[in-house]
């Protein structure tokens, strides 16, 4: 039997990027001795009101259909939340909620782009993102991130790769995997290619609650004429450490919210009820444990900035936010596919290889920090004895 093209345009490398941590999990199920930081899935629990008020709904009876886009008291939740976050005026009929981000992700490309479009995305990108373009019929047009800028967007390379078929342009800030957080002179170039060409902005700002050193967060919808034309994807699942809960939102034009109803219609039907019901007073209550996991996040980073600041031919890139900093290794002698597999079988440390991430990740590790911080000590300490032995 034959199957459809759709098959084969989301089979790619970056789907084959997770077969180092599909292993490393195999291994670790076999009682091996390994420490998995090839997953960005936080090592903290969600906030325990938001927890028990799931359990209640779904005791009381909230277990049937549900709103397609989210209920209208959810959505003005998220809207007064994002406007407290980014300074974006929003209401309700700007929000459509996802099955996470991934869900509005896909959302959002599909609405701006088909068959015979480009969607220009800057790599290394995380490993989803190829997918998704393809899954629309579009053609992903990747433009280098380049290490000696620490993977700060050049808007010049933008507008370089813009052609008649560019629809819109997908960006994540702060970045995964580069830990990357586009500052001002990065997005107000961004936004001039956008409206020069008239172009979709797709902002993914899903670690926007994870910067480090004080940064503050910048929106580009809050820029002048982009509002309009930006669509924001953001979720729960790391500022909360809800990655299971796969709760996401779309911000854009109420027009869009109107597609994005019908394309639900189609996927998923809605969130269950218990969880749109839940999930409110994450937008509206106040957890320090929001605040405790970033500050455990920074530390985290700070102690692999430590830990290998003096090991020979590798070099750790400070990242500006996120939960991932990204190691250069190309003085290595080894590509980093090759360097992830004998980390894991030597070492028994599971990293992601900077290929699966696109060309300019070669060369590169992706080191996670949702581990604590005493494994993610001992990770160091493996990674520094391995690239050692590789010295010698």
């Amino acid at each position: 039997m034959r199957y459809a093209p759709i098959v084969d345009r989301l089979a790619n490398e970056g789907a084959r990027a997770w077969d180092v941590h599909s292993r490393a999990l195999a291994y670790k199920n076999e009682g091996r001795d390994v420490i998995v930081l090839s997953i960005g899935d936080p090592d903290f629990d969600t906030p325990a009101p938001i927890v028990e008020a799931c359990i209640d709904d779904m005791r009381s009876g909230d277990t049937h259909y549900s709103y397609i886009d989210g209920s209208p008291q959810l959505r003005a939740a998220v809207a007064a939340y994002h406007e407290r976050n980014t300074g974006q005026a929003v209401g309700a009929d700007n929000i459509s909620m996802s099955l996470g981000a991934q869900g509005g992700l896909y959302g959002a490309a599909a609405c701006t782009a088909g068959p015979g479009d480009e969607i220009i995305v800057p790599q290394p990108v995380y490993v989803t993102y190829e997918s998704v373009v393809h899954a629309t019929g579009a053609e992903m047009v990747s433009i280098p991130l380049r290490p000696e800028r620490d993977f700060h967007l050049d808007p010049a390379d933008v507008e370089a790769a813009v052609t008649p078929r560019t629809r819109s342009i997908m960006i994540n800030t702060p970045h995964n995997p580069t830990g990357a957080a586009y500052g001002r002179q990065d997005l107000e170039g961004l936004a001039e290619v956008c409206r020069d060409h008239d172009l979709w902005l797709i902002s993914d700002e899903v670690y926007s609650r994870t910067l480090f050193d004080g940064r503050r967060h910048l929106c580009p919808a809050t820029l002048d004429g982009m509002a309009e034309r930006t669509i924001v994807v953001d979720s729960l699942s790391k500022s909360h450490a809800m990655t299971g809960w796969r709760v996401g939102w779309v911000v854009g034009p109420p027009s869009l919210r109107q597609h994005l109803y019908h394309l639900g219609l189609a996927l998923h039907y809605g969130l269950p009820t218990f969880i749109q019901q839940s999930v409110e007073i994450a937008f509206t209550g106040d957890f320090p444990e929001i605040a405790t996991m970033l500050a455990h996040y920074q530390k985290r980073r700070d102690l692999v900035l430590d830990r290998l600041k003096d090991v020979s031919r590798i070099r750790v890139i400070k990242p500006e936010g996120s939960c991932f900093m990204m190691v250069d290794i190309r003085d290595s002698g080894l590509t980093s596919q090759e360097f992830s597999d004998r980390l894991l079988e030597e070492a028994g440390v599971s990293l992601l290889a900077g290929e699966g991430f696109g060309p300019s990740g070669s060369g590169f590790l992706r080191f996670s920090l949702t581990a604590p911080s005493a494994e993610i000590a001992e990770a160091c300490d493996r990674f520094a004895r391995f690239v050692r032995g590789l010295n010698r």
